[in-house]
């Protein structure tokens, strides 16, 4: 009868134990899913901004610093999503966003980009990425925390750390991309 019990109580350990490692091998793909989702979204307007570009200086010969900012914003997140370095990667974002609502403010001194198509296409689906990506840095940071938050938990932490189970990193921003835009600032440039 004891060895019944002693089976029946390992039995019962072992399946909590296979539970907990399956929960955090779940947590931790779900961090990977998460991010893929943002390297996709960051592929994409990767992609679309030298179209953009393009479209504007037809029109733009004048704001050619502008669209140069722009470019080399575009690369240094690039690289940044490249490396999966998140710190970088915050400080990028936030400054192409920041060079993108400039390009656009600048976009309204001329009646002929606005009026195209093509800029109006492209705006349009460079806003729905930003917007996208800003849904999935979310997803992103609420699958890091949980993921985080349970393997520093007991009992947790017992399997992640017998199975070397890593924390991964926050996508944090500037600080300049958490404060209000100032739209007349954008339009006197």
């Amino acid at each position: 009868m004891v060895t019944l019990i002693l089976l029946v109580i390992l039995l019962v350990a072992a399946v909590y134990f296979i539970m907990l490692y399956n929960g955090l091998v779940s947590l931790k793909h779900n961090v990977s899913k998460a991010w893929a989702n943002i390297d996709i979204l960051l592929k994409q307007r990767h992609d679309e901004l030298p179209k953009l570009v393009e479209t504007c200086k037809q029109y733009m010969q004048y704001e050619q610093e502008t669209l140069e900012k722009v470019m080399q914003a575009r690369s240094q997140v690039a690289h940044a999503r490249e490396s999966q370095n998140m710190g970088a990667l915050g400080a990028a974002e936030g400054s192409l966003r920041g060079l993108l609502g400039n390009l656009f403010a600048v976009a309204e001194a001329y009646p002929e980009l606005k009026a195209n198509e093509n800029f109006q296409h492209l705006q349009g689906r460079i806003t729905g990425l930003e917007n996208a990506i800003s849904d999935r840095r979310e997803f992103y940071n609420d699958s890091v925390n949980l993921n985080n938050v349970r393997i520093e938990q007991f009992p947790d932490v017992i399997v992640a750390r017998l199975f070397n189970f890593q924390p991964a990193d926050l996508l944090e921003f500037d600080a300049s991309e958490l404060t209000d835009v100032n739209v007349k600032h954008l339009f006197n440039n």
